[in-house]
């Protein structure tokens, strides 16, 4: 992974939006179902905002610059789903204006994605 990546998503973490913070009190801590929330996360080139490894989904905050960025998110989130990822985008009005929706968009699927690493079945295996 790439060095100045990783100290990029570190500065970012320190700095995050007031928007960003407001979500994160509700992702952090595993308060969503149980899934633990990652903020800040170098993935391959990027660094997403949020992310669930385990439900393999990615959130992402958007403020006015990405109204002018459209190519560049839309050929970023390409390459995640490409690497097994949901990607949702939220508006910064969105979130602060209907925060329980987008916490209720970010759950259902969460839960939507069957788990990484699911345990053995026991079919087939006797008592002892």
């Amino acid at each position: 992974m790439n060095i100045n990546l990783i100290y990029a998503a570190k500065s970012l973490r320190k700095r995050f939006t007031e928007v960003e913070r407001l979500l994160w009190w509700h992702l952090r801590a595993r308060q969503i179902e149980g899934f633990k929330f990652r903020r800040q996360e170098p993935i391959g080139r990027y660094i997403v905002d949020f992310v669930c490894f385990e439900s393999k989904v990615i959130i992402e905050v958007d403020g006015g610059q990405h109204s002018i960025e459209t190519e560049k998110d839309k050929k970023r989130d390409e390459w995640l789903k490409s690497e097994g990822f949901k990607v949702f985008r939220f508006w910064n009005n969105e979130v602060l204006t209907n925060t329980e929706g987008v916490l209720e968009v970010i759950r259902t699927n969460c839960l939507s994605h069957p788990p990484l690493n699911p345990l053995p079945s026991r079919e087939g295996i006797e008592d002892i």
